[in-house]
């Protein structure tokens, strides 16, 4: 600010404000204004300037310091203002006298009132917004810009100079509201000296004279509602708390008066009544930064913090997200993050979300609502790669989603009716392993997404039953379960929607809730078995409805010993159409409609070997389920 550039920094000096020339007005002709609102503008003064030459050139000399403020050079009267706003920190506005109307009104607006700015734009004005009318119309919003019709130009003889103190919390947001700023806007939003309008009016008036010419008139002062400055006290115990550093109260006095602030010392305590320009000094906090900045930065010591350093223990039970997305990379998928903004019609079809969350004011036609679910976002991703002819493609995403709850209350990070969990979702596409000499090439598929699916979650055993979503294949979709909790769903593109997308081959997708996933088991220690295992390998006929999942669960319940470890499928055999016997056909032999699948059965016991006996019960007895439960046989 340019009063306290003007301040010196050596002790025991103090600067005045320059006093402007006042100049003799040569007319008697005052322009008539009434303030109708005190709480919009609290001092109003003006002046009338006849007979000017508004084509006059503007001095060099005031276009080069108004293009080191960043001002470009418009006309002699707009550079005037624009040079003296520069000077006192207050803006100010010259109308044109000869469209003005009788006199003027300072005042709020009234709905339905419409005013055509200096910018070309026409505004509708309310109670809110204050204004400058005459008989007429409106003439300017109050401290934010001028009207059109009372503006200056180069025909312009006769001028009504303005200078005001406008209530900041009468201007603050008026112009945001209209979708545009304005340097006043911004000063008198913010605050300006109430003190020195007259001084204001009489430097534009010289500068005019001097440049344009003229015959000033008399000045219009009218003082109704000025700020009552309050004084500030200054505890010197809490200034060196907040600073940081040892100070005494003369000190603070020094630093203080070195502004020339009328400082009254106390016990242990100073006060002072802020002067008009300094309306930013209204609490303690105020004057404790004048004192640091005084002072002098440079001097602050500089003292290391000292608070202890504990590490927060982690639970072993519980990894982060972090962990989460490294494993994801260590399986070969790049991390995506995507807008939670989408289209309505991704909720629609892939989400089968009828009524997703609409936002108020979005910033593309095309991100209209929230996401309920992170697998519109990955396809996205996959079509902007594949127009791009990428070969292969593998990515994640851990994201929030949002949907619609009436469970959810308003809180400081929740919002009432809103649930906004975390989940996380992959999708792989392409060849299922990068271009190599070792295996032939051959597309991903769902039990490869299955394999990186289990081996994030391992050593936790998921299983995986058959289930129905709006954007996965009806037949080759599977929701996921974990510790008897459906946790997401994993699967293969809906055809429908690779076709819609121009995709040759089908990308397979997962999503997940995260939190299910953050949970992790502690790996426990075994002791080495005593005792070898033993193996039986069993193939047997079963209907081909029957499920992995529902066979390796009849095989583990048809063991009562404990001994039964571990069961492995490790062949399924389906014989050709034209190899298919009739229903009266052998036990070896397959009829339509059955398949044989090869069992390993491992069994082991602690404390002694396994006899023959033993073994053939436990194999018996899988047997007798397989039958009961499956209608399967054992095959020849």
């Amino acid at each position: 600010m340019a009063w306290r550039a003007s301040w010196p920094r050596s002790l025991g000096r103090r600067c005045t404000p320059r006093p402007w020339p006042r100049v003799a007005p040569t007319h008697t002709e005052v322009l008539p204004v009434q303030v109708l609102a005190p709480d919009l503008c609290g001092r109003f003064s003006g002046r009338i300037v006849r007979g000017i030459n508004a084509g006059a050139a503007t001095p060099a000399w005031m276009v080069q310091r108004l293009a080191r403020c960043g001002q470009r050079s418009v006309s002699a009267l707009v550079d005037i203002s624009n040079y003296v706003m520069f000077e006192f920190g207050r803006p100010s506005h010259i109308f044109d006298l000869a469209h003005i109307e009788g006199g003027l009104q300072v005042r709020w607006g009234c709905a339905g009132e419409t005013l055509q700015l200096l910018n070309g734009q026409t505004v509708s004005v309310d109670e809110t917004v204050g204004v400058i009318a005459d008989a007429q119309a409106l003439e300017s919003l109050a401290g934010i810009m001028g009207g059109a019709a009372t503006a200056v130009s180069d025909a312009t003889r006769d001028v009504y100079l303005e200078a005001a103190f406008w209530w900041p919390k009468a201007i603050a947001g008026r112009s945001r509201r209209y979708h545009f700023s304005t340097d006043a806007g911004h000063r008198f939003e913010r605050g300006v000296d109430p003190a020195t309008t007259v001084e204001h009016l009489e430097r534009i008036t010289e500068l005019i004279l001097q440049i344009c010419g003229g015959q000033p008139g008399p000045i219009d002062d009218q003082s109704l509602n000025l700020p009552q400055p309050q004084p500030v006290a200054l505890r010197v115990a809490r200034a060196a708390k907040v600073i940081g550093m040892p100070l005494t109260l003369e000190q603070c006095a020094q630093a203080l008066r070195r502004l020339g602030l009328q400082v009254h010392e106390g016990q242990g305590s100073l006060s002072m009544t802020p002067p008009s320009y300094r309306f930013d000094l209204q609490i303690e906090a105020d004057l404790i930064e004048e004192v640091a900045r005084l002072i002098g930065y440079e001097h602050l010591p500089h003292t290391p913090p000292l608070a202890p350093v504990t590490a927060l223990a982690q639970p072993e039970r519980r990894r982060g997200p972090y962990a989460l997305r490294r494993l994801l990379a260590q399986l070969g998928y790049q991390e995506t993050i995507n807008f939670s903004f989408v289209q309505e019609r991704w909720e629609r079809d892939w989400a089968g979300n009828a009524q997703p969350i609409a936002l108020l004011n979005p910033i593309a036609s095309q991100m209209s609502v929230m996401r309920s679910s992170l697998l519109g976002s990955l396809l996205a991703v996959l079509k902007f790669n594949t127009d791009r002819k990428a070969e292969r493609v593998r990515v994640f995403e851990l994201g929030r989603v949002f949907r619609h709850d009436a469970a959810v209350p308003d809180g400081p990070t929740s919002v009432a009716g809103v649930a906004q969990p975390l989940r996380v979702a992959a999708l792989a596409w392409g060849d299922a392993l990068p271009l190599q000499w070792g295996e032939g090439a051959r597309s991903v598929d769902f039990h490869d997404l299955k394999g990186d699916l289990q081996a994030l979650l391992a050593p936790r055993q998921a299983s995986f039953e058959p289930a129905e979503h709006p954007a996965l294949h009806p037949g080759r979709c599977a929701q996921v379960w974990l510790d008897g909790q459906a946790i997401g769903y994993i699967g293969e593109l809906h055809p429908r929607w690779r076709q819609s997308e121009g995709w040759q081959q089908a990308p397979v997708l997962f999503e997940l809730e995260l939190e299910p996933l953050l949970q992790r088991e502690l790996v426990q220690a075994q002791p080495v078995h005593r005792h070898q295992p033993v193996q039986r390998d069993l193939a047997v006929v079963l209907p081909e409805r029957v499920a992995h999942a529902e066979l390796l669960a009849t095989v583990r319940g048809a063991d009562r010993t404990g001994w039964l470890t571990d069961v492995r499928l490790f062949d399924i055999y389906r014989p050709k159409p034209d190899r298919l016997l009739g229903h009266n056909a052998g036990a070896g032999s397959l009829v339509e409609g059955e398949q044989s699948w090869a069992l390993r059965l491992t069994l082991e016991r602690d404390d002694a070997n396994l006899t023959d006996a033993q073994i053939d019960a436990v194999v018996q007895s899988v047997l007798a389920a397989l039958s009961a439960q499956l209608h399967a046989r054992l095959r020849a």
